[in-house]
């Protein structure tokens, strides 16, 4: 494993270290229902469910599982002072000998959640407090990583199948950052699956040439934010374009949510090209839907177009299994697409990434692309 990683990183012009890239498994956990915040019976796919991985915290180590989250900088998890975060397991930082309380607390609002349904103004919030500890994953450990416990949190998350989220932005963090201080290349790797196929991984500083064909295709990034973007030239939808969906606009891959937001234009742009029957429904501002009997039979491609450093375009699509997204609990009979509506923001997040293999290339400032091996 080593040597094929190695290898393709010369391939690939990147700095050759003494350090061992690692790849963990990732475990695709559903979440559990809740009928309070209107989460739906849904397809199975991963829409539900996220690809989680445990770290170990403190000394001696606490299990804490997370997901890696490049929508996010930071990393953060449930802990014992949390009164609101009992459906997760929490960590106790007086158990730990090398936990120091950093002493500041702040709260933090996300535009995307975990799975599909829409972000309604503070719905998905978290207050945190500041601190540090030792934190492994792997074979891979670092000391005095910044880090912050979860204190309280919105009923949006309770739900979820994991304790926190590690970011993993366009700069090296916390722990990122420790591990990239050690001598590891600044780079990381996704292969996330539909549930039905498993064996998700992500490797830490390198690249699995087992789990795509092909080579990769590399885009610089669109922006120095601590968001993973691209331009891209426009967008098709069964082929077919119009005036409104090739414009350029700048992209976000999130490998933290299932959603695909564009603007509410856009949004309907798009469906226009699927079928004139997809609504919005307003019962949950953002969705659109259309009866659970027609839509395995909608033809439903969507080609996002990017330009690789080459100065070459580049298509990465989402395909029409992905139109599903599940039925409304309003509704039976009506199931949800995949967009929503949401101005301001034009973002891919699982739906897209499952079928491709992702390199997030901090030192490069890059993105590469290959069609997963499924």
């Amino acid at each position: 494993m080593l040597r094929i990683i190695v290898s393709i990183l010369g391939v690939l012009g990147i700095v050759q270290v003494q350090a061992t890239p690692q790849t963990i498994k990732l475990e695709s956990k559903l979440a559990t229902r809740d009928t309070s915040i209107k989460r739906r019976a849904l397809n199975p796919t991963t829409y539900l469910s996220e690809h989680v991985n445990s770290l170990l915290v403190g000394t001696p180590p606490q299990t804490v599982s997370v997901v890696f989250d490049t929508g996010s900088s930071t990393l953060e998890f449930a802990s014992t002072l949390c009164p609101t975060c009992a459906s997760q397991v929490q960590f106790d930082s007086t158990k730990s000998s090398t936990f120091r309380d950093g002493g500041s607390t702040r709260t933090i609002t996300f535009s995307t959640g975990v799975g599909v349904d829409p972000v309604v103004g503070n719905n998905y919030q978290l207050t945190l407090r500041s601190a540090t500890d030792t934190v492994s994953v792997g074979g891979l450990t670092a000391p005095g990583v910044s880090l912050f416990l979860i204190t309280k949190q919105t009923p949006t998350f309770n739900i979820d199948p994991f304790s926190g989220i590690q970011g993993m932005s366009t700069s090296a963090q916390g722990f990122f950052a420790s591990l990239v201080n050690q001598g590891l290349p600044s780079l990381f790797s996704l292969y996330l699956t539909p549930l039905a196929v498993g064996n998700a991984e992500m490797t830490i500083g390198g690249i699995d040439s087992t789990k795509f064909t092909g080579t990769p295709v590399f885009a610089s990034l669109a922006a120095t934010t601590a968001a993973w973007q691209l331009n891209s030239p426009g967008l098709s939808v069964n082929g077919k374009t119009n005036s409104l969906l090739s414009q350029p606009r700048r992209i976000i891959f999130d490998s933290g949510t299932s959603n695909v937001l564009f603007p509410i234009n856009v949004t309907e742009a798009i469906y226009a090209l699927i079928s004139p029957d997809i609504k919005p429904n307003p019962d949950e501002p953002g969705t659109y839907g259309i009866a659970c009997n027609r839509i395995s039979s909608l033809p439903a491609v969507i080609d996002i177009t990017f330009t690789s450093q080459s100065g070459t375009p580049f298509n990465l699509t989402i395909p029409s299994s992905e139109l599903s997204v599940g039925p409304f609990a309003s509704d039976p009979s009506t199931c949800q697409t995949l967009i929503n509506g949401f101005n301001g923001l034009n973002l891919v997040g699982g739906s897209l990434l499952k079928h491709w293999y992702s390199i997030w290339d901090v030192g490069g400032q890059r993105m590469g692309f290959a069609p997963a091996r499924l």
